[in-house]
C-alpha cells in the first residue's frame, strides 16, 4: 500500500506552507483602564511631566513584549490501574509578561511605574526618606487593570491577534543598568502578573501597502478605525 504521506513537494507548496511566516517587529501595546485612584496617585506623585504620557505614549515606546502563555498544575494519581500512571489537570497556570520599554528624556517611563509600584503599597508621598515611614497595601480592585493589551499584526494589518490582560499589575522592574562608554538606549523591563488573558482575532480594513511598506501612523490609523467600528 503506497504511504499517502509522501509525495513531491513544489516550489508554488513550500511558499505557501512557508513562504508567508509571522514576524516578530509587528505589534501594538495599549495600557489603559486605570481606575481613578491609581491615576490621581500617579498625577499628583509621579512627577511625569507629560500627564497624558501612559495614555498617548507609553505603548509606543514598548521595545519588546512577550505574548501570554499558560501551563496547567496537574496532580498524580496511581491506584486507578494497575502499573499506570495518570496525571490530571487541576490548575491553570498564567506566567509573568514582561514589556521593556524605552525611557523618554523626562524619564516619564521610569516614573510612570514607579508611581504605580508605589500606590499598591500604601497611598501616601512617594518615595518618602522619613525614618518612621510604613507601608499599608491597598486592595487588589484599586491597583489591577483590566485594559492592558497586545495587539499582534502583520506587515498587510488584514487580520490581528489581541491579548487582553485581565486584572494586571506591574509586579516587579528590573534594575536598570548604566555605565561610562559607548552611549545606547536607556530601557526598563517591567513584569507583569494577571489572573488570566483573553485572545481575540478580528479582521481589519484592507491598506494599501506600496513597496515602501507601511508607515507607523498608517498602521495606527487602520487599527483606530477598526476600533471605532
Amino acid at each position: 500500500m503506497a504511504n499517502n504521506l509522501v509525495k513531491a513537494v513544489t516550489n508554488y507548496d513550500i511558499k505557501k506552507l512557508i513562504g508567508q511566516p509571522a514576524l516578530t517587529n509587528y505589534y501594538l501595546v495599549q495600557i489603559g483602564g486605570l481606575k481613578d485612584n491609581l491615576r490621581n496617585h500617579i498625577n499628583n506623585n509621579g512627577r511625569l511631566k507629560d500627564k497624558t504620557f501612559w495614555s498617548n505614549t507609553l505603548g509606543l515606546l514598548c521595545s519588546e513584549a512577550s505574548l501570554p502563555t499558560s501551563s496547567y498544575a496537574t496532580a498524580e494519581v496511581k491506584d486507578n490501574f494497575i502499573g499506570v500512571t495518570q496525571e490530571f489537570a487541576h490548575t491553570r497556570l498564567y506566567a509573568d509578561s514582561d514589556f521593556t520599554f524605552y525611557v523618554d528624556k523626562n524619564y516619564d517611563s521610569i516614573k510612570f511605574f514607579e508611581a504605580w509600584m508605589d500606590f499598591i503599597s500604601g497611598r501616601g508621598p512617594a518615595q518618602s526618606a522619613a525614618s518612621n515611614y510604613f507601608r499599608r497595601m491597598n486592595y487588589p480592585d484599586d491597583y489591577k487593570v483590566s485594559e492592558i493589551k497586545i495587539t499582534k499584526f502583520e506587515r498587510d494589518i488584514k487580520s490581528r491577534l489581541q491579548y487582553q490582560f485581565i486584572n494586571a499589575f506591574p509586579k516587579g522592574m528590573t534594575s536598570i543598568p548604566v555605565a561610562y562608554g559607548a552611549a545606547d538606549l536607556l530601557k526598563v523591563t517591567v513584569s507583569f502578573n494577571y489572573d488570566r488573558y483573553v485572545v481575540q482575532e478580528t479582521n481589519i480594513p484592507d491598506v494599501t501597502v506600496d513597496d515602501g511598506g507601511l508607515e507607523g501612523e498608517e498602521i495606527n490609523n487602520a487599527i483606530r478605525a477598526n476600533r471605532e467600528s
